[in-house]
């Protein structure tokens, strides 16, 4: 009996122990302990500074998370068409946000308000800017068709203000994407008063533009270097930073003597979301298919010929039963049916959401509009090079440095501006932008991933891959290093466009007829089908190509966002 108490009391005393010692060690963490050194982390009197208390990413506006996983692309129901440009191949994809809709024209109609109020069309240096963002709304003329009304109106009237902006090529979308990227940044900077409230409305102009990669470069040099706009942390609009206005270099943690206040913020910072951008095409095939409606325990049932569950274009729900589940041409002259019920509700687009979302809570990713993805279009996916996170389209920039070691704004003066093959001018970059270059030995020497700037032809169409090529000759192809017609893989056409000694624009078109494709490094896909494509386009397998600097009255886009941090936000549970 003793000896039963003698244990029971030593088991007490053990377990008081542990109590305590586990107290002592929560007590620890609450201090902010680091686990390295023992120091405190987030002292107000100095030292390493971390955003702590962070949970997860923010959602950006307009998105969707869509959940990443593995899947089979480029797995077509049907192929008719006999293109062999696609072979079903296994990939895996990260977890992304994507629009919930396509870009609407109220949004973009937005975006060119933006441009048109801080660069004014009227003045010399930045008369391209607005135009050359303005979608195509010539697109809809037909020669033998009366579409004037779309042509005057879809983009700027208020009854189409909910459809999906068309006319826009791959590069206006893609510049659309950066300018997003920074008014949603700018907006959480001014609730987090990093920024002077209202600045964006108040203040912005040509020479104070807020870009997100200029911020973190250089806070103290953003919007103008205007310190009553950029604010550091505890900073009141209209009075000097703290310490005389000495701004801290980018990036760098506070010191011994500085308060922590006295910071602006950076991507360790936690506030920054990361760019919207066009999404790859293994992600919107991925979120088109959302085969995760499909799945039973660890396997999918089958792979769905379209966004919806089922063969037939049509609801079988009992409430809709007979209701088209998308927008497109159903047969020759047939563009939405019968007037009346069982029609697809549109002649050309419809309004964003008029239809069921899929399975990830996305609408319309089968027809009203196909949508350009990031892109390059090659005939084949090279599973072989890689199978996570596929993307053809890689050309890797840096930032400019400047002789004074400090990054190089885009000024008025150093904008540039690119005149496409069809003649249109566009810009380049924004004032306000960091400056960017191609990588260059700096970056590439030695690494295994990768070995140069651009990599949009990598295993299919460079030099490396064509039986003219010789090792360790330099002076293969032409004076500037590009193979000569005959030696190229893709016999494309090269349309030129340049300016004569007046100024005047000379337009040069290939009439060539040895041409043998219209492949090469300045076509994107574009995927789904669209108000103007039959069924067979609707399989979010389906790819197509198009000149990236060109417009349809088909084509649209929406953004995607990728993910940082943990793949879901919930725990995971047993489902069936």
């Amino acid at each position: 009996m003793k000896v039963n108490k003698i244990i029971a009391v030593k088991l007490l005393l053990s377990l008081v122990i542990m109590i305590g010692f586990t107290s002592c060690s929560k007590k620890s963490d609450s201090k902010g302990g680091s686990k390295a050194t023992g120091w405190k982390i987030n002292d107000k009197k100095g030292g390493f500074q971390y955003a702590s208390k962070f949970k997860k990413q923010a959602t950006g506006p307009g998105l969707v998370l869509v959940e990443g996983g593995t899947f089979t692309m480029g797995k077509v129901q049907d192929d008719v068409m006999h293109d062999w440009n696609n072979t079903p191949n296994q990939q895996h994809v990260m977890s992304f946000y994507m629009d919930e809709t396509e870009v609407t024209n109220m949004m973009y109609m937005e975006y060119l308000d933006w441009l048109k109020r801080v660069f004014p069309p009227d003045q010399e240096n930045y008369k391209n800017i607005y135009e050359g963002a303005s979608p195509d709304t010539l697109v809809w003329r037909n020669r033998l068709g009366y579409n004037e009304t779309m042509t005057n109106n879809y983009l700027r009237h208020p009854a189409y203000a909910e459809y999906p902006v068309v006319g826009v090529n791959w590069i206006q979308a893609t510049e659309f994407a950066i300018w997003r990227t920074d008014r949603v940044n700018e907006k959480i900077l001014e609730e987090q008063r990093f920024l002077k409230k209202d600045a964006k409305v108040t203040d912005v102009a040509a020479d104070k533009v807020f870009s997100t990669e200029a911020y973190l470069a250089s806070p103290s040099t953003a919007m103008g270097g205007d310190t009553n706009i950029v604010l550091q942390k505890g900073q009141k609009a209209g009075k000097a930073p703290k310490g005389g206005g000495a701004a801290p270099a980018a990036g760098a943690n506070n010191t011994a003597g500085n308060s922590p206040k006295n910071v602006y913020a950076q991507r360790s910072s936690g506030l920054i979301l990361p760019e919207y951008r066009l999404p790859t095409e293994a992600e919107w095939e991925y979120a088109a298919a959302a085969d995760v409606g499909q799945r039973e325990y660890n396997a999918y049932k089958g792979q769905k010929k379209y966004p919806w569950s089922g063969t037939y274009t049509r609801s079988g729900k009992r409430q809709v039963r007979g209701d088209q589940l998308a927008n497109f041409k159903q047969g020759k002259g047939d563009y939405g049916g019968i007037a009346g019920w069982s029609d697809d509700g549109a002649d050309i687009t419809n309004k964003v959401k008029s239809y069921p979302p899929n399975d990830f809570g996305l609408y319309d990713m089968a027809g009203n509009v196909a949508e350009w993805v990031a892109d390059v279009y090659r005939p084949i996916v090279d599973d072989e090079a890689n199978d996570f996170n596929y993307y053809r389209g890689n050309v890797y920039m840096k930032n400019k440095i400047g002789e004074d070691g400090k990054v190089e704004l885009v000024t008025a003066e150093t904008q540039k501006f690119d005149t496409l093959s069809n003649g249109k001018i566009v810009s380049r970059n924004f004032p306000g932008q960091i400056a960017q270059v191609p990588v260059d030995e700096n970056e590439t020497y030695l690494r295994q991933n990768f070995d140069k700037s651009d990599n949009r032809n990598y295993r299919d169409g460079d030099k490396q891959s064509t039986r003219y090529f010789k090792f360790g000759n330099s002076e293969e192809g032409d004076e500037k290093g590009k193979l000569r017609d005959d030696q190229r893989m893709y016999d494309s056409p090269r349309h030129n466009v340049s300016t004569d000694s007046l100024g005047n624009m000379v337009k040069r078109y290939d009439k060539s007829n040895k041409r043998t494709t219209l492949v090469n490094d300045d076509v994107r896909v574009y995927k789904g089908g669209s108000w103007r494509d039959r069924a067979y386009w609707l399989d979010p397998a389906q790819r197509r190509y198009f000149p990236q600097d060109i417009a349809t009255d088909y084509i649209g886009f929406r953004c995607a966002m990728s993910r940082v941090g943990p793949k879901a936000d919930k725990k995971k549970r047993p489902r069936n």
